[in-house]
C-alpha cells in the first residue's frame, strides 16, 4: 500500500515515509492510496483492544511485520497505561445511545488514543527509512493534542518535542499538565492569539525550506504529531470498530446492524477517522458532526461553502474553537478524487479565506454527514440535565455531542442506536462543569478537582491528581511570528 499528498497524487510514499514527514513537502496530507476492506468482524469480537488495533493497523502498514504492530500495540495500550482493561470502554446511556469513553488514558483525552501509538509507528518509521537524525515534533494544540503528545514522545530517544498552544485558549487544567510536563526532550510555549494561529505558525516552519536545511546540517528532521500525520489518524480508525464490536458482543446490535456515530469536532481528525471506518465497510449509517459556537463546520457541511471570516469565540469546549480544520482536506480529495480540485479550494482559502465546493461534492457530503451546533449555555444544560436523569457526568465536549444528537433526532425522529464519542474526562473542565451543576463558589487551583469529586462522588483521575505538587517548568509566551525562533532555540 503506498501513500499519496492530497495536493500531488502522483508522489507514492511508503507508509514509514508518510508517518516519518508528517506533512507533504506541497502541503498537501498524505493519505492511503486505496482503502483496506474490513477482515471478518466475528474473528474481533473476543479480542481485547491491544489485539483489535493491531489487526487494523496492519492492513495499513505494509513493510511492518505483524509482531512490530503487535509489540506497537502493547506498548500503547498495555502495561496499565489506561486504567480500565476495555481501554476504549463503551457505556450505556440509554438503549439507544451509547457513550464511548475515550479518555481513560494518561493525559484523560481522546488524543492518548493515538498519541500513545504515534512514538513507536514514528521512531520505528526513521529506522525502516535509514534515518539517523533526531526527529523534531512540532505540535500545535488547542488543548488536548498538547499533553498527550508531550506525554507519548516524553524522553523517546531520538526525538525532541515542541507543542505551541493558544495563551488564554485552553483550559487551566490542561495549561497546568503542559506546563508541568517531565522530560528532558520537550518544549512548550504559548503562543498569543487562537489555536488556528499556532497551527498556522507550525504550517509555515514545516514550509519553510531554508530553516529545514538548517535544522539538517545540524541533526534533525522535523515531523508532526497533530492530525495532519498519518501516524495519528489511523489508530482512531480502530476504536470506532471495537465499538462497533463491542456493541455486538453485548446484544446491543446484531452483525450487520447499521449505527450512526456523533463526534464533537474541531480539526476534523475523529470524525474522519470515523468515515475511513465506515469506508472500509463499518455500517456506520450517519456521521453527525457537533460543533460549538466555531461552527465552520456546521455550515460547510450544510451548505458546501467553507468561509473562516468570522467572528471567533473562546467556549466551555475550547478542543473545539477551531476555524481552520486542517483534516477536511483529506475528505475533499476522497470526494474528488482530484489533486487539482483540493490545490484549488486551499489555494482559495489561504487568499480569502473561503471556498465552495462543487455540486457533487455538496451531494456525496449530504448523503454521508448531518452536523449542528451548539451554544455555551445548552452545553452546560445538557450536562446538569444528564447528570440529573443518570447520574452520568459527561465534558463539555462529549455534552456539546450530545445536544446535536438530540436535536437531530427530534428534527427527523432518527432512532438508529448512536455511539457519542467522548473526547476528555469531565475533570478536565472542573470550572464548567460544576457551573452546569449549580456551584456558584468554586475552589482555586487544584483544589477545584477534589470540589467536583465531592459535588459529584466521582473519583478523580489519577493523573490529573498527581498534578499535585509538580512544578511549572515552562513559561514562554511568544507572538506567532517568534515560534520558528522558539523550534531554533530549542535545537541549538
Amino acid at each position: 500500500m503506498y501513500y499519496v499528498s492530497t495536493r500531488d497524487h502522483t508522489l507514492h510514499y511508503t507508509a514509514a515515509q508518510a508517518i516519518e514527514q508528517g506533512l507533504s513537502r506541497d502541503g498537501g496530507l498524505f493519505l492511503p492510496e486505496t482503502f483496506p476492506q474490513l477482515p471478518d468482524l466475528h474473528g474481533l469480537l473476543e479480542m481485547d483492544y491491544e489485539s483489535r488495533a493491531a489487526s487494523i493497523l496492519q492492513l495499513f502498514l505494509d513493510g511492518f511485520t505483524q509482531d512490530e504492530i503487535r509489540g506497537f500495540a502493547q506498548k500503547a495500550y498495555g502495561g496499565g497505561k489506561f486504567d480500565c482493561p476495555e481501554v476504549a470502554p463503551v457505556r450505556e446511556l440509554h438503549c439507544k445511545t451509547h457513550i464511548l469513553e475515550l479518555w481513560h488514558g494518561p493525559t484523560c483525552a481522546f488524543k492518548d488514543m493515538a498519541l500513545q501509538m504515534l512514538p513507536h509507528l514514528l521512531t520505528a518509521s526513521m529506522a525502516k527509512n535509514g534515518e539517523e537524525k533526531t526527529v523534531c515534533i512540532l505540535v500545535a494544540t488547542s488543548g488536548d493534542t498538547g499533553k498527550a503528545a508531550l506525554e507519548g514522545f516524553k524522553d523517546v530517544p531520538g526525538t525532541k518535542i515542541m507543542v505551541f498552544y493558544p495563551k488564554d485558549g485552553v483550559s487551566d487544567i490542561q495549561q497546568l499538565q503542559m506546563l508541568t510536563q517531565e522530560g528532558q526532550n520537550v518544549g512548550v510555549c504559548a503562543v498569543v492569539g487562537n489555536f488556528d494561529d499556532a497551527q498556522t505558525g507550525v504550517k509555515t516552519i514545516f514550509s519553510d525550506g531554508a530553516f529545514r536545511e538548517v535544522l539538517r546540517q545540524r541533526g534533525y528532521v522535523l515531523s508532526s504529531a497533530n492530525s495532519i500525520n498519518w501516524g495519528r489518524v489511523l489508530p482512531q480508525i480502530v476504536y470506532y470498530i471495537s465499538a462497533y464490536c463491542d456493541l455486538v458482543r453485548s446484544g446491543k446490535l446484531a452483525m450487520g446492524d447499521g449505527f450512526n456515530v456523533c463526534v464533537p469536532t474541531g480539526n476534523f481528525g475523529n470524525i474522519l477517522a470515523a468515515y475511513y471506518a465506515g469506508k472500509m465497510g463499518l455500517p456506520i449509517q450517519k456521521l453527525i458532526c457537533a460543533s460549538n459556537a466555531n461552527n465552520v463546520l456546521t455550515d460547510f457541511l450544510q451548505t458546501g461553502i467553507y468561509d473562516r471570516n468570522r467572528p471567533f469565540y473562546n467556549t466551555t469546549s475550547p478542543s473545539m474553537d477551531i476555524l481552520i480544520s486542517s483534516n477536511l482536506e483529506r475528505l475533499l480529495f476522497d470526494l474528488t478524487g482530484s489533486d487539482e480540485e483540493v490545490r484549488g479550494y486551499m489555494a482559495a482559502l489561504s487568499e480569502t479565506g473561503r471556498y465552495e465546493v462543487s455540486d457533487a461534492v455538496k451531494e456525496q457530503i449530504r448523503a454521508r454527514f448531518v452536523s449542528g451546533f451548539c451554544d455555551d449555555q445548552r452545553t452546560l444544560n445538557t450536562i446538569e440535565k444528564v447528570y440529573h436523569n443518570t447520574g452520568y457526568l459527561m465534558d463539555t465536549h462529549t455534552a456539546v455531542a450530545y445536544t446535536v444528537l438530540q436535536d437531530y433526532r427530534a428534527a427527523t425522529a432518527d432512532d438508529t442506536v448512536t455511539v457519542v464519542a467522548s473526547t476528555a474526562s469531565p475533570f478536565k473542565f472542573c470550572d464548567s462543569v460544576l457551573t452546569a451543576l449549580g456551584v456558584g463558589e468554586q475552589a482555586q487551583g487544584l483544589t477545584i478537582l477534589q470540589q467536583l469529586s465531592q459535588v459529584t462522588g466521582k473519583a478523580i483521575p489519577k493523573p490529573l491528581a498527581a498534578l499535585a505538587g509538580k512544578a511549572v517548568r515552562f513559561d514562554q509566551t511568544v507572538e506567532k511570528e517568534q515560534m520558528l525562533a522558539v523550534v531554533d532555540q530549542l535545537l541549538s
